[in-house]
């Protein structure tokens, strides 16, 4: 008996491999939909209505007959091409790119069109290619979407890129052996073999898409609640925690071409002023207002970061010289704006102070010179830009000396500020 069933032939229903595919796609729609409701990602629910147009392009395709006997032949086919531009639109979306409704809804307009003309209406091989190239079209262009994130290594980005390409390339692999076949109508000669292998692939294919979907959906929620976590959240700059993780794999990414970096450490001069006079809403806003400045003024490469209180701390990829050019860009662009509370036009200023090393010193130990830097900017009048001499030696981690002698600086910089809070011309114009 078991040799008599091992000799047996192998076959597989199409009907029942495409009933499978249809219910698999519409239970993975349902999830997807369920995993938008509980992540609110706007992209699950593109992919989630994806999902089940496609599910029921396929139930039209396969028992159209039975379920909506009075709906045009063409409607399947047209539900599948929406389902796939959908995919593709949700691709973008979930990069934060716009949905460009045209080249979504082109497939589905194309095959609409093409139905009125009867030599394209009469043609199977015609309508198999342009339904295969549609569907690989849109494919690729998803494959291309999802290439384009730029957050990850290409590694970890492979099979995103993958199962869509492999898609796209099965359904255009017929339509070039259809142009090797002798017969009439070319389509004839591989469409059995191939009916079978769409059925195979078209599910392999929605399992793998939903998974990587979600998979791509919890790196966004790990995402967010990493940010969360490394953000500041009255400024939108770095906290502390961030500043200094990002500080450590800038210093790491110089280290490997040998370029210095250096810190600029700023502080609000008078900010203590300002609270007492306008309100911490009105200090807030101005600290908030001192971030956008920082963001627009400095590069996309610079990391910048808010310590706590007013004091802010920038790490550059750069030498003394141009930290010291960049500081007094910021200096100056923080001198010309203003807020206008009341009638009142509040302005604020700030110190800065400037160091410098090679990649191999410990950002500790720049912070701690830049800091020194800073209160001699504070002590010769403030609103102005002080470097620190290029003579720290590299070192691994600034000690806990260097903290302590830090922290004993910002507290004789806090008490003369007590002292100096008294100047209303430094915050009203």
């Amino acid at each position: 008996m078991a040799s008599s069933l091992a000799a047996a032939p192998a076959s597989l229903d199409v009907g029942t491999l495409f009933f499978i595919a249809i219910c698999v796609t519409a239970l993975l729609g349902l999830f997807l939909l369920y995993a938008w409701i509980q992540e609110r990602i706007r992209a699950l629910a593109w992919w989630s209505v994806a999902y089940l147009i496609g599910a029921a392009s396929g139930a039209l395709w396969r028992f159209g007959d039975i379920i909506a006997p009075r709906l045009p032949p063409s409607t399947s086919t047209v539900l599948l091409f929406v389902a796939v531009g959908m995919i593709w639109s949700a691709a973008r979306v979930f990069h934060g790119r716009p949905v460009r409704w045209i080249v979504m809804s082109f497939g589905a307009v194309f095959w609409l069109l093409g139905s009125f003309v009867p030599t394209f209406a009469e043609s199977a091989a015609s309508r198999f290619a342009a339904s295969a190239m549609i569907v690989a079209g849109y494919t690729f262009l998803t494959a291309l979407e999802l290439r384009r994130e730029r957050r990850k290594s290409l590694r970890r980005r492979w099979p995103a890129i993958f199962v869509p390409t492999l898609h796209g390339a099965i359904f255009l692999f017929p339509v070039a052996l259809a142009t090797l076949c002798p017969a009439a109508d070319n389509i004839d000669c591989i469409a059995p073999g191939w009916i079978v292998v769409f059925a195979i692939e078209i599910l392999l294919y929605v399992v793998g898409t939903a998974f990587i979907v979600l998979i791509l959906a919890k790196d966004r929620t790990v995402l967010i609640y990493k940010t969360a976590a490394t953000t500041d959240p009255l400024t939108g700059l770095l906290n502390r925690r961030g500043f200094f993780e990002a500080a450590g794999a800038l210093a790491t990414r110089n280290r490997r071409t040998m370029a210095p970096v250096s810190v600029l450490a700023f502080d609000l001069d008078h900010f203590k002023s300002i609270n007492d006079r306008y309100g911490h809403a009105v200090g807030d806003a101005v600290l908030q207002m001192f971030a956008k400045v920082a963001r627009e003024t400095l590069r996309a490469s610079d990391v910048v970061g808010r310590l706590g209180g007013e004091e802010f701390v920038a790490l550059l990829p750069s030498t003394l010289a141009e930290a010291a050019i960049a500081a007094e860009r910021v200096r100056a662009a923080l001198a010309a704006a203003s807020l206008v509370r009341n009638g009142q036009r509040v302005a604020a200023t700030v110190s800065i102070g400037v160091s410098s090393g090679p990649p191999a010193i410990a950002v500790d130990l720049l912070i701690t010179r830049a800091d020194d830097a800073l209160y001699r900017a504070k002590t010769n009048g403030r609103n102005r830009v002080e470097t620190a001499a290029e003579d720290a030696a590299a070192a691994p981690e600034a000690g806990p000396q260097a903290r302590t002698d830090a922290t004993q600086r910002k507290g004789r910089r806090k008490e003369q500020g007590a002292v100096n809070n008294d100047a209303p011309e430094s915050c009203i114009a």
